[in-house]
């Protein structure tokens, strides 16, 4: 494996899971315990503020993959890595559940950390 192989790979994890929760917001709102319609659905509100976090990531995501210079891979990596952190600080301290907190926010956190130690293995 090259060695800007895992930012890339890490990249396409992040637009998939962007797209996913696009398609399927329950998969955000589930495990971050927000409030589901009796049926299961996702209320129309929340499905619109996980569908613009699924396309925030589908974007950083694709960016990642298809930088072709150093500092522009880098650039998206660091948009990455603040994206995962703006989101372990913001799970972590406004869900409502404490354990949906913990999940989410350690989540985030870990994508974040992951990122961010894929950051010396880019090279141009």
């Amino acid at each position: 494996m090259k060695t800007t192989d895992s930012n890339r790979l890490l990249g396409a994890a992040t637009a998939l899971y962007g797209a996913a929760v696009m398609a399927r917001p329950e998969w955000l709102a589930k495990p971050c315990d927000l409030r589901l319609e009796p049926d299961g659905r996702v209320p129309g509100d929340t499905g619109l503020l996980i569908r613009a976090f699924g396309a925030r990531d589908l974007v950083i995501g694709l960016a990642m993959v298809a930088a072709t210079g150093e500092g522009t891979r880098r650039l998206a990596t660091w948009c990455r890595v603040a994206a995962d952190t703006s989101d372990a600080l913001i799970f972590g301290t406004q869900l409502d559940n404490r354990q949906a907190r913990l999940k989410a926010a350690g989540f985030a956190a870990s994508w974040a950390a992951l990122c961010a130690l894929s950051l010396p293995s880019i090279r141009s």
